[in-house]
């Protein structure tokens, strides 16, 4: 069954993949696609050659309304730029003089001359001296009819400029053709007459034959004219490219040239273009020549042509596997899952694995793409591999959750949903640690103040109600926080952290003691609605605890409660219990209270000597969490209250009775601070004998 889902599945893709006209293949083709740009974007770039040079035709050189009237009387191309745009030809003739003297290795126009304008003659004669370092450029497109018979026009440059036009090495296409979605991934170099058709019809497949003419580019003239005609591609398809950075290149203003001032100081004199490959073509926003590309962002036409000639210098190609690979691929993913889900029957390792397998063949196709300049099919493979694997996975996982989950149901009514997690997720585990093993634990007891005296005077079947509706809030808030529900003792109730599954001694506190601010909150709701209805409000004492306690299935041969038992257990009950003297909703044992204080606030409250202690413990109050405000000035306060309370443990009772006199100022009703500030009256008259260390003995629970 598992591997007739995986041949299904498999089976699926690879008919998206190879029959284009099914449904939903346009879908899985264009997310592909849309990673392979992704990748473009995400993966190096060709790297970006200095000697390039970008001089725009902008809108600060068609309007020169940065220069001034002394700047252009000064200089006969400005004069010329100044009197109508399109520009006379004269213009670029200066500009070609202008550069080569200056050193420069070629210039590139990326435009149009097809029509006859003043200046031919100059600009004709400046091509013609300097033909080896030249080249201008020509369009191509296809045409409802053409001399040629193949249906394609030629806006050529205008015979007075270059006789031989397409044919002479001065002049080279500047076409890009985009793919079905609009954007420029792959350059021509060279194309013939047929290829055209095929291009402009959308088939990117086509091959030139070899009786046909042959036309390069404007980069392919390019790389002749410096020397390397090695580098340009052959001209039977078009070529992907890797891009360069999106910065690479930017423009500069092509009045600038002309203007001595910046020409001096811009460009040192001219030497800043010696040996340089310049550029001249449209940078205006009003030009509109600009085209989407792989890499995500629309680059202006004559900017293209840098990235063409430096993928083409550098061999930044990029290619991608063949149909038979791709074939290969898919079969091989469909084989990897039935091997992986029928061999490994546990579902979460399954799928652990599953995701580092998809992970691995991800970080090879970016290897590829990264070091080699392949892209290897990756959607569609990973789709067969995973929708194999899923579908299979969830074929045996279905039928296992639905079990767990009636199980779950019944045994969450009992016992601690955490517990229950670890009974079916870790068996073997949960039941080895029943037979007896110690360990560290946080410990929480919760207990309703004067509770059974609330029994005798109460309507019964309302007191139930409430309790009820109490103690549902307390259990959630342990379950919230990770804890396990170790039993009710009548109205108290007894949490543990770290017994099923620990996270860490102090995240095993900090989570109880987490709990037990969500109960103090929780419990001053419910007073609110109880008041408002009428009913007595509840007071609450919670003690928590942190230390090594037995862990074990506890009872008799009758009946037996997984539970912690030990001395820091009993400690947290008596903690609980101290509430009631000390006037603290929630105090923490020493253990607890240093792995909890860099999260929460606490106070001091005594050194206790509790029943069944032969060492006093420290024990603290916990106001808060740090990242919660609370009420900063009752925190700024308390820094006077512990003061005073290290000058009462040191036995200066006269400062102790000034600070905690100045806490009370502001917090009158505190019952500490009174308890503290009377003793230290007490003890300021008639002071302790020498033996005194500030231990509180309890004799009873």
């Amino acid at each position: 069954m598992l591997a007739l889902i995986c041949a299904f599945c498999t089976g699926l893709i690879i008919s998206l993949v190879f029959f284009r006209n099914v449904i939903f293949a346009d879908s899985i083709w264009s997310g592909e696609t849309s990673f392979r740009d992704f990748l473009a974007t995400k993966a190096r770039r060709t790297k970006v050659h200095d000697d390039f040079v970008f001089i725009g035709i902008d809108e600060a050189s068609i309007k020169l309304d940065q220069v001034s009237d002394e700047e252009v009387d000064a200089s006969p191309a400005l004069q010329a730029m100044r009197r109508e745009y399109p520009w006379p030809r004269e213009v670029y003739a200066r500009l070609v003089e202008q550069l080569c003297h200056a050193g420069a290795r070629l210039i590139l126009f990326d435009m149009r001359f097809d029509k006859d304008k003043p200046g031919d003659d100059v600009f004709a004669a400046a091509l013609e001296r300097f033909r080896d370092r030249v080249v201008i450029g020509a369009d191509i497109t296809a045409g409802a009819t053409s001399a040629s018979g193949f249906g394609i026009v030629f806006i050529l440059p205008t015979e007075g400029l270059v006789p031989n036009q397409l044919m002479d090495d001065r002049v080279g296409f500047t076409n890009y053709w985009p793919a079905a979605d609009g954007r420029i991934r792959a350059v021509d170099y060279t194309i013939t007459d047929s290829q055209i058709l095929r291009l402009t019809q959308g088939d990117e497949k086509g091959h030139a034959q070899p009786w046909e003419t042959v036309y390069e580019s404007i980069d392919a003239r390019a790389l002749r004219k410096i020397g390397r005609s090695d580098r340009i591609p052959s001209g039977d398809r078009s070529y992907e490219i890797r891009f360069g950075y999106d910065d690479a290149y930017q423009p500069r203003s092509f009045f600038e040239l002309f203007v001595p001032a910046m020409w001096d100081s811009n460009y040192g004199s001219g030497s800043f273009f010696k040996d340089k490959v310049v550029l001249v073509g449209a940078s205006s926003a009003i030009a509109h020549d600009v085209h989407p590309t792989t890499i995500g962002v629309a680059m202006s036409g004559p900017l293209l042509h840098f990235h063409a000639l430096a993928a083409a210098l550098d061999g930044e190609f990029l290619t991608a596997t063949s149909e038979r690979t791709n074939l290969l691929f898919l079969i091989g993913a469909a084989c990897a899952a039935w091997l992986l889900v029928a061999f490994v029957r546990q579902t979460l390792l399954a799928l652990v694995l599953q995701i580092v397998a998809s992970g691995g063949y991800l970080a090879a196709v970016l290897y590829f793409y990264e070091a080699r300049g392949l892209y290897v099919l990756t959607l569609p493979v990973l789709s067969a591999f995973n929708l194999s694997g899923l579908f299979a996975l969830g074929y045996d996982f279905t039928l296992e959750r639905l079990e767990k989950l009636q199980t779950r149901r019944t045994l969450e009514r009992y016992v601690s949903k955490n517990l229950v997690k670890e009974i079916l997720d870790n068996p073997d585990s949960f039941y080895s640690s029943l037979r007896g093993v110690r360990i560290p634990a946080t410990v929480l007891f919760s207990d309703i103040v004067g509770f059974t005296t609330l029994t005798e005077s109460a309507d019964p079947e309302a007191l139930v109600k409430q309790l009820n509706e109490y103690l549902s809030r307390m259990t959630a808030a342990v379950f919230e926080s990770g804890g396990t529900l170790d039993k009710f003792i009548g109205d108290a109730v007894m949490a543990v952290w770290g017994n099923v599954r620990s996270l860490g001694l102090a995240e095993d506190a900090k989570a109880a003691a987490r709990a037990a601010l969500v109960m103090r909150r929780e419990l001053q709701k419910l007073n609110e609605k109880w008041q408002g209805e009428g009913i007595t409000p509840f007071k609450i004492g919670i003690g928590i605890n942190q230390g090594e306690v037995l862990v074990g299935n506890i009872g008799s041969h009758e009946k037996m409660d997984p539970t912690v038992i030990g001395d820091s257990v009993n400690l947290a009950s008596r903690l609980e219990g101290l509430t009631r003297t000390y006037v603290a909703d929630i105090l923490v044992g020493p253990t607890a209270a240093d792995l909890v204080r860099d999260s929460f606030h606490l106070r001091s409250v005594a050194l206790v000597q509790v029943k069944g202690k032969t060492k006093p413990v420290e024990i603290f109050a916990l106001i808060g969490a740090r990242n919660d405000p609370g009420d900063p000035e009752f925190l700024q306060r308390l820094e006077t209250y512990e003061a005073g309370f290290r000058k009462f443990r040191e036995r200066d009772f006269t400062q102790a009775k000034i600070l905690f006199s100045q806490f009370l100022e502001f917090y009158p009703d505190d019952a500490l601070a009174k308890m503290y500030l009377e003793r230290a009256l007490e003890y300021e008259e008639q002071p302790p004998d020498d033996a005194w260390n500030a231990v509180e003995v309890f004799k009873k629970k």
